[in-house]
Parts: C-alpha cells; structure tokens; sequence
C-alpha cells in the first residue's frame, strides 16, 4: 500500500472532517494545539476547519542521567510537570534531584515555545475542549505525554488527533483521551513517513509562519 496523504495539509483536511461536530456552534470553546514541528502544519487545517484558535504544545521528558530512554518524568514549556513515581523510586533520586532536572528541561522547552510562537501569548485551555495534533503515532509516548500535560491545565476534554497511527499507539493513546480521531491505522505500521507523498522536514520558520497566520484565542 502506497501513500494515502499527499502531504500534511492533505492530512489535516483528512483528520478535520472526523473532527467536523466539534466546529458545530463552538466558537470560542475549541483549540487546537499541534506538536511541533510536523503536528503544526496538520493542526493549522484543523483550526482552520474547526474556526478554532491555533497553538503549539512544546512537551518532552526527563531521562535518568546517563539512562535518558528511562523517563523520570514529563515537563511542558509552562513548567508544568509529571512524575513518573515507578523510575524515581527505582533509581533511588531525591525529590530535590528531579525537581533540578526538571526545571532545567522546563526551561528551554520554554525557549523553543516562546521562539515558536514569536511573541504571541499560549493560547488558555481551562474549559476548552483541546484537541492535540500530530503527524502521525508510532509508539504513542509523545502524544501521552502531551495529553497528560494539557489535563493539568483544566480542559473540558481533551480530545487526540493524528492522520496516521500504529495500532498498539492508537490503543494506548485512547486509553488516555477523552477521543481518539485517527484517519489510518494500518497493519505493519512501522513509521509516519511512508503514509506520506511528501514528508518534506517542517522548520522552526514554518511553524511560526502557521501561528502567525492563525487567529488567536481570547480569554
């Protein structure tokens, strides 16, 4: 089996259309938030779809000095943090210890946000159904961590959306979501890429061009 995406607007008008109810008379009570960098150009067509404000989500996670694929915890780019209390306690670091990390990686992800987003203020998720893009799943670990980050901060419902996943990652992610939007979820996924025509690489100059053109939220 080929592509089925020419590229990722294509991908995003696909994933919008499951997405359609939510534009339904929801002005003001949607945003969409894209996963830099390849999510933001898929999000940009759902936003635009939806009539929903656009922004980035900057998340990543905190490895275990020297064993980094071991995740202490997640950060987001406002600080915000989510332990991982079984990798803690195995490894045997102080509270003290993984805060100092954690602030360390909370600091430049808010960096790289705040080069994203050039100025503009986040966009506020308290009460808001926030639906989170990517350009596809593989194991699902970035878009959980995302979600868990975007629970913190009060939504109405978070809801999960990418063109093309694994089926293991598509399991995993709806386990967590309050919906799970995927347009593919083929049998012997194996990477995002190949689903694909052009998977060309997103810049940071393109992400910012996509924020910028989109319409901000309002308190």
């Amino acid at each position: 089996m080929g592509p089925v995406f020419a590229d990722r607007v294509d991908a995003g008008r696909q994933v919008a259309a499951q997405l359609a109810d939510l534009g339904e008379g929801s002005a003001g009570e949607v945003v969409v938030l894209g996963l830099p960098r390849g999510g933001v150009p898929v999000a940009a067509e759902v936003a635009s779809a939806l009539g929903a404000p656009l922004d980035v989500l900057v998340v990543g996670k905190v490895g275990v000095p020297g064993h980094e694929e071991l995740a202490l915890a997640a950060v987001a780019d406002d600080g915000r943090v989510a332990l991982n209390p079984g990798v803690i306690a195995a490894v045997g670091l102080s509270p003290g210890e993984v805060g100092e990390l954690a602030r360390r990686h909370a600091a430049e992800l808010a960096r790289r946000a705040a080069t994203l987003r050039g100025g503009r203020d986040p966009v506020p998720l308290d009460g808001r159904t926030v639906v989170v893009v990517d350009d596809g799943m593989a194991t699902g670990a970035t878009m959980r961590v995302a979600l868990d980050v975007v629970r913190r901060r009060e939504p109405r419902a978070v809801v999960a959306a990418v063109p093309v996943a694994s089926i293991d990652a598509a399991q995993a992610v709806a386990e967590v979501a309050d919906r799970l939007e995927c347009v593919l979820t083929p049998p012997g996924f194996r990477a995002v890429g190949p689903w694909y025509a052009d998977f060309t690489q997103v810049t940071d100059a393109e992400v910012r061009d996509l924020l910028r053109s989109a319409p901000e939220g309002a308190d």
